[in-house]
């Protein structure tokens, strides 16, 4: 079904006009949870929708030590760069000799080994995120230093071992996509539109009154990608008329 974006001049609220797999919204199926550019409105039928994907539904970690060094691993879900560094910052130790990580962000990745010879760590931490399977995942492998120096291979084999079992004591979930829409509803249809939102289970719903038209409400909302078509294909007849979809 061919989706036409209407000519006519609308205000759309800044949050539907702007937004980057962190900024489409990604909800857990299992509980709660967390990039291409900013850009302006489409039509939903000119977008593929992004895959399901498998993260951390919670923190984790687990502690191993190897030759009297102290290895602690502690992984979670993020979101973003932004989030990343945020819990980075929050579970870093600057006491302890080493604080190594990495994390995959769809197709982006970073990882560090903060000292230890290149390679040796975060790579191989990086390496254990990519063999889990998951995604939109950090995790950091803080070391103790204990004294007997592990060699190139004996620390590949610390900082990926510990990682990989961290990873997979975690509790998983499967993460659907979501995507920012905005449709005009004239506000006699409100209630109608509304019972179909909560059926499709649409979140973050607000209205935008400011749409420069008389009796006409700019109506946001987030829901699964896999929905959209099905959600618009009953909102129509539900209506009697053609409402328009604008999708971020």
């Amino acid at each position: 079904m061919a989706v036409r974006i209407s000519p006519l001049r609308l205000r759309f609220p800044s949050f539907l006009v702007t937004a980057s797999r962190s900024q489409e919204a990604a909800t857990p199926c299992c509980g709660s949870g967390g990039g291409g550019g900013g850009g302006g409105l489409t039509a939903r039928a000119m977008s593929s929708a992004p895959s399901p994907y498998t993260t951390l539904k919670e923190r984790v970690s687990c502690e191993r030590e190897i030759k009297k060094s102290k290895f602690l691993a502690v992984a979670a879900p993020i979101s973003d760069e932004r989030s990343a560094h945020s819990f980075l910052s929050e579970v870093r130790d600057p006491r302890a000799t080493h604080n190594c990580w990495a994390y995959k962000l769809g197709d982006q990745y970073r990882s560090n080994d903060d000292g230890e010879p290149s390679g040796t760590a975060g790579k191989p931490i990086y390496s254990a995120i990519v063999s889990s399977g998951l995604d939109m995942v950090m995790v950091v492998v803080i070391r103790y230093f204990g004294g007997i120096k592990l060699g190139t291979g004996g620390l590949v084999r610390a900082y990926g071992g510990v990682a990989s079992e961290c990873l997979k004591g975690g509790v998983t979930c499967l993460v659907k996509p979501k995507s920012l829409i905005g449709i005009e509803v004239p506000f006699e249809l409100l209630g109608t539109v509304y019972h179909q939102l909560q059926h499709f289970e649409a979140e973050d719903i607000k209205e935008d009154y400011d749409t420069g038209k008389e009796g006409v409400t700019m109506v946001t909302f987030r829901v699964e990608y896999d929905k959209i078509e099905s959600l618009e294909d009953a909102i129509n007849p539900a209506c009697s008329r053609k409402i328009e979809f604008y999708k971020r």
